[in-house]
């Protein structure tokens, strides 16, 4: 897939220590660049919004995203981090939370790199259970997932455009995209 903007390009994606877990550094680039391409399709405007009062607004969910990964990569995966207090931009704004966004994450990548296998295997606290780091990491992913696509329906719901995550929207596509909505296209191969 191609996107409009990619905040972190192959070229800052370090290699791994452990080339097995090199998927492990270049997923989370990717995540990186799929959130900020959700979030920069908000306005300022729409920081405050929210479904429903029973829902968070944007500018919670982001600042959700910031404070928990952090917490993710220091208490759980023992990444060196910046204190939480240091975390949340001054003056919120669309392009401060995605500069957060990326510039926490570059320092990460390099962090992830140097992980070995044994690293990635070792049992780690996982608040009241313990599970492998490559776990803890997995989890992570999930939980940004989640976020990112609760903002996605956030956008169709101000009826903004969806850009693509991991395939075609109603709004971006391309040739060759598939989106697999007929049973032929899921027998292929």
């Amino acid at each position: 897939m191609r996107y409009e903007r990619v905040e972190i390009d192959e070229g800052g994606i370090p290699r791994a220590a452990s080339q097995a877990f090199q998927h492990v550094v270049d997923t989370y680039a990717g995540e990186t660049n799929k959130t900020a391409s959700v979030w920069r399709m908000f306005r300022d405007e729409d920081l405050d919004w929210r479904p429903s009062q029973k829902s968070s607004t944007v500018s919670e969910i982001l600042k959700h995203q910031l404070l928990s990964e952090r917490r993710f990569f220091s208490e759980f995966l023992g990444s060196p981090e910046p204190p939480a207090a240091e975390l949340l931009p001054v003056t919120p704004s669309i392009d401060a939370f995605v500069h957060q966004l990326v510039e926490l994450a570059r320092p990460r990548l390099g962090w992830l790199s140097e992980r070995t296998e044994a690293d990635w295997l070792q049992p780690v606290q996982f608040f009241d259970v313990r599970r492998d780091r490559i776990w803890v990491f997995w989890r992570r992913v999930l939980h940004s997932a989640h976020h990112r696509t609760q903002l996605t329906v956030y956008l169709r719901l101000l009826d903004k455009p969806v850009p693509a995550t991991y395939g075609p929207t109603a709004d971006v596509t391309w040739d060759g995209a598939d989106p697999t909505l007929t049973v032929e296209s899921a027998e292929r191969g």
